[in-house]
């Protein structure tokens, strides 16, 4: 089963997360003979309660002191998404529901993880509310004064609302954070066209857009439904889920955005074909120290769930790489971003990949022959759960953690821990 996203722009945002969130139960997943036993490491540090926030789409903020922070696109006080924190302590991890959406101008069903700013503000966006519409939002969240004790709360603010126009709609891939503060982002839908590539100037308290690029739609990709990353150029990067020069309406592309006077160029690096390349990618890229590019799909590819790719550069012209094939039964595989860690290796979610069908987190190891499969956590929810959309991050000590949509009993999804 593959998800069609190239309609993406005449669907309600609400119809669309909820196909993102409801992708098949029961896909038959054959594991290959490179797969490993799973770790005995794994272990959940908070369960969602519906009220302390459900199901999260998302991956997780780390902070210096190893404090965790994301979002769910339910649960909260009126049920439509909250902002979360982990304190660490010498215990455990401590829970603080930091915000709950409450449907209006503030936003709902925040779909992508935060950003750590300056003083702790942590920046993200809403897939829809604003102004009685449900374009989406741009938020920040700001900490409490230091001494203020436990009754003082974060305090939120709408940076920006959608418009529908110009602007685009429905930003799925949250945002990135520059060194002068600004931000930048991507939404999945445009007023004609495609969605559009964004930048938020602060100004004196205001926010002001600026739209970088606006998808046609066709060859040059269609639906961003991921964020933007910076390489050590300023030039940017990301993925759009359809469009591309890959055959009927297009399964999708990797895109560069340079610096180009007063505007930006961009620049398709490659289109995916539907073969062994993989398509529709919905996770944005990461840049290594030498300005290689990996990325994920979470369809496709010889195993049927979902591939892991690098694109590397020469004398300005982009080849592609397969680094592996999950096997699967057209995925559901791999939706969130990769990280690598400073041996090179990779990690990464599934959201139906795995032993038991339930998702997984992976390791991709880098080797003469090519590039090892181990499965560092295949998840064993019961019925209705579903596994990972978001990606891992590591804290100083090596260990990862996520965020699961689901654990297959409450269904409300927890936050995971894997230790070396």
């Amino acid at each position: 089963m593959r998800r069609s996203i190239s309609d993406r722009t005449s669907w309600d945002w609400t119809a669309a997360i909820t196909l993102a969130s409801a992708l098949t139960f029961a896909l038959a997943i054959f594991t290959t003979a490179t797969q490993s036993a799973q770790a005995q490491t794994y272990q959940s540090i908070h369960n969602f309660t519906g009220a302390t926030g459900d199901r999260s789409l998302a991956g997780l903020a780390i902070d210096s002191e190893g404090n965790l922070y994301g979002t769910t696109a339910w649960g909260g006080a009126s049920g439509i998404g909250s902002v979360f924190e982990l304190k660490k302590t010498a215990s455990g991890y401590v829970y603080s529901l930091l915000h709950s959406f409450a449907g209006g101008n503030d936003g709902q069903f925040p779909a992508s993880a935060v950003v750590i700013g300056t003083n702790g503000v942590l920046y993200g966006a809403a897939v829809g509310g604003g102004e009685g519409r449900s374009d989406g939002v741009v938020f920040s969240l700001k900490p409490p004064a230091k001494g203020c004790g436990t009754s003082c709360s974060w305090t939120e603010s709408v940076l920006y609302r959608f418009t529908g126009g110009d602007d685009g709609r429905n930003p799925w891939g949250g945002v990135i954070l520059d060194a002068k503060g600004n931000l930048y982002g991507t939404t999945a839908n445009g007023a004609t066209a495609g969605g559009v590539v964004y930048e938020l100037i602060p100004s004196d308290g205001v926010w002001t857009i600026k739209i970088l690029y606006t998808f046609t739609g066709g060859a040059d990709g269609d639906s961003p439904l991921s964020g933007v990353t910076f390489d050590h150029a300023g030039n940017l990067y990301g993925t759009t889920s359809s469009g591309g020069d890959g055959g009927g309406f297009g399964n999708g592309a990797v895109y560069e955005l340079t610096p180009s006077g007063s505007g930006w160029t961009e620049h398709t690096l490659y289109d995916f074909q539907n073969g062994s390349d993989g398509a529709t990618p919905q996770a944005g890229v990461m840049i290594d120290s030498s300005g290689n590019v990996y990325g994920d799909t979470p369809c496709c590819g010889s195993g049927n769930g979902g591939t892991v790719f690098e694109l590397t550069s020469s004398n300005g012209e982009w080849a592609f790489h397969l680094l592996y094939s999950l096997s699967g039964d057209f995925g559901p595989g791999p939706e969130g971003n990769l990280i690598m860690d400073s041996a090179g290796n990779l990690y990464g979610t599934t959201l139906d990949d795995g032993v038991h069908d339930k998702g997984s987190v992976f390791k991709l190891s880098p080797g003469e022959s090519g590039w090892s499969y181990t499965s560092l956590e295949d998840f064993t929810g019961g019925f209705e759960a579903l596994g990972a959309t978001g990606g891992v991050v590591f804290d100083k000590e090596g260990n990862l953690y996520g965020a699961t949509y689901s654990d297959g009993g409450s269904i409300n999804g927890v936050v995971f821990e894997i230790t070396p």
